[in-house]
């Protein structure tokens, strides 16, 4: 049984607090088919998942990303990546420079929804040398890191709800 989306979207939060128990093979199956569902330009999907459970790349992911302790805790970190060529063949520099990075954005984005409606916590982490996150995972030159998922059974015990903007507040609609 999984949540409806938008109770996904509203109620999701970043997972910080990790119990130590293992997801499961399909569950885990599951949730990087979402990433490979994502929109992406020219339907290149120009991503690769890096799913590490090794706490030795593990603690070297933390590191490269300032000491964020949710990587080693979570029983999964994925290291999403982005392969700049192959939407340059297609789309040029704006390919290589931004479309890449929406599409692996995107990923991300499917796989924290699926995660979340299958009871699974999550966070996304953004702040990271890239370099050193490639290296960890031995990940060749042409990728970018991108974001790094951590997933887990949360061990959280006050979830934070979120603050949104009203829609009146964020959008225009142009007749």
């Amino acid at each position: 049984m999984t949540k409806d989306i938008f109770d996904c979207m509203r109620e999701s939060h970043s997972t910080r607090i990790f119990k130590q128990e293992e997801i499961a093979e399909p569950t885990l199956t599951r949730i990087l088919e979402a990433g490979c569902w994502a929109p992406s330009a020219g339907n290149l999907q120009p991503w690769y998942f890096y799913v590490v459970k090794n706490q030795q790349v593990k603690s070297k992911i933390t590191e490269a990303c300032f000491d964020q302790h949710q990587i080693t805790e979570a029983p999964i970190s994925i290291v999403i990546m982005a392969d700049p060529s192959r939407s340059n063949d297609q789309y040029g520099e704006r390919g290589a420079q931004l479309y890449c990075l929406q599409d692996t954005a995107a990923a991300a984005e499917n796989m924290i929804l699926a995660a979340d409606a299958l009871g699974i916590g999550s966070c996304w982490v953004g702040a990271f040398d890239e370099r050193r996150v490639q290296q960890a995972v031995e990940a060749p030159p042409r990728l970018r890191a991108v974001a790094i998922i951590c997933l887990g059974y949360s061990n959280e015990q006050n979830a934070r709800s979120k603050e949104r903007y009203r829609v009146a507040d964020v959008a225009k609609i142009i007749h």
